[in-house]
């Protein structure tokens, strides 16, 4: 969780390449999706609250809307769960990604609810993209899981 916040933190920073800035991924999906394929608990959904607030008050949307978005995923991916066990990297990949997908369409309808506007469609398919990017540090802490729990061996 300290990662994601610095993470976030280090990409808020307002520097700009050739005169754009870079969309900023939105680092706690990673431990969203992770945490669920690892194992059900009760402190994960209350760090992606905490994670989720953090965004929020870093951003300025409205309070309450990335940790929605983040338990959004959390609890989509303990519902298929089951079927995630074994599969592929790849194939955890796609569920990274269609999660993620859906997080930021819960993000986007509610920020639309909220301001009354659609928010820029480009501008959030690129935060889609870089978060879904961030898939292979999903995988590692998956791997890192499953490599120092015992059952896995």
């Amino acid at each position: 969780m300290m990662l994601c916040i610095v993470g976030t933190l280090s990409f808020a920073l307002p520097l700009r390449v050739a005169t754009l800035q870079l969309p900023e991924p939105v680092f706690g999906l990673v431990p969203a999706f992770a945490w669920a394929v690892i194992r059900p608990s009760v402190a994960p959904p209350l760090a992606l609250l905490v994670l989720g607030l953090f965004q929020d008050l870093l951003w300025g949307t409205p309070l309450g809307l990335w940790a929605l978005c983040l338990l959004g995923l959390h609890a989509l991916i303990l519902l298929a769960r089951a079927s995630l066990s074994g599969q592929s990297f790849w194939v955890l990949w796609g569920w990274y990604g269609i999660g993620c997908a859906l997080a930021f369409g819960i993000g986007a309808a509610f920020e639309t609810m909220a301001a009354g506007t659609v928010p820029n469609l480009l501008g959030v398919v690129a935060q889609w993209l870089v978060s879904a990017a961030l898939y292979p540090l999903a995988n590692l802490l998956i791997d890192r899981y499953e490599d120092a729990d015992v059952r896995f061996r």
